[in-house]
């Protein structure tokens, strides 16, 4: 089989592990998938600690409001006694308002957070370094590591706005924030391999011969990426020769010894007749 070491720009991603005659469309989403379910694991992931210690989302009119604020507005959130954690919640205030303070007890919290744990070791770019290739099957096991660990803490269920379900559900709003940019759509990823542009009408042995036993690095990137990266790079080395040039060491200016001879009364000297 032939390993696959994917990066994106120069950071290691994962390994993944596939045959020569596979079809380059066939291969490509299979890299963007587990790519982006890596990303989606690594996002549910870091809301796991807020669920941990402050329980579910509010709802978006009542986040970032004082309580006084709540009650001059008459705001009431209908999920929290249906999404009460089980065994009973431990009220930890949170002190930026995004979630209702309702947290597990320690019990539900170690459930959470040994979960967790497990999810990102699953998908972890360490996994490169050890020389194991994630499937998408491994992937798939990460997220139902958590959807269950959510199950068992909150039988009820999450609020519908609360950003685990909603990328659990695959219903998650990304626009305007970091991790947009990190997502690649499988209809603009791009498969790179020695500089080379690995065209989805192609098979993969058609760029690096027949020899099943081959391991090779590619870059996964969205269309248009690698051109960009290009013109970047010509516009930096534009500058860098308009910077070495020297030709202003012969101008007036760069001599140094212009001002002492201003001082000296010498610099408008001209020998011969006038």
């Amino acid at each position: 089989m032939v390993q696959l070491h994917v990066k994106r720009g120069d950071e290691s991603q994962f390994l993944f592990s596939t045959s020569v005659d596979v079809p380059l469309e066939t291969l490509t989403q299979q890299v963007t998938a587990i790519y982006n379910n890596r990303l989606k694991v690594d996002r549910l992931c870091s809301e796991f600690p807020e669920l941990v210690d402050h329980g579910v989302t509010l709802p978006p009119n009542m986040q970032g409001l004082t309580d006084e604020q709540i009650v001059d507005l008459k705001l009431k959130d209908e999920w929290e006694e249906r999404c009460v954690p089980s065994g009973g919640p431990e009220f930890n205030k949170d002190e930026i308002g995004r979630r209702n303070g309702h947290a597990p007890n320690q019990k539900m919290k170690e459930v959470l957070r040994n979960t967790m744990e497990e999810a990102k070791a699953l998908i972890s770019k360490k996994q490169a370094v050890a020389g194991v290739c994630v499937t998408m099957e491994m992937v798939k096991e990460a997220l139902d590591q958590l959807r269950g660990a959510v199950m068992i803490v909150y039988p009820m269920g999450l609020p519908p706005h609360d950003p685990i379900r909603m990328e659990l559900e695959d219903q998650e709003d990304l626009s305007g924030t970091q991790a947009s940019l990190q997502v690649i759509p499988v209809e603009e990823a791009q498969l790179w391999w020695a500089a080379k542009e690995l065209h989805r009408g192609k098979k993969l042995q058609d760029y690096i011969g027949k020899n099943d036993k081959t391991k090779i690095v590619v870059k996964i990137q969205k269309v248009g990426g690698a051109t960009l990266q290009l013109c970047v790079i010509c516009d930096f080395m534009r500058l860098l020769d308009e910077v070495e040039d020297d030709s202003h060491l012969h101008s007036d200016w760069s001599d140094r010894q212009t001002l002492k001879r201003q001082f000296q009364g010498l610099s408008n000297i001209k020998w011969g007749p006038r």
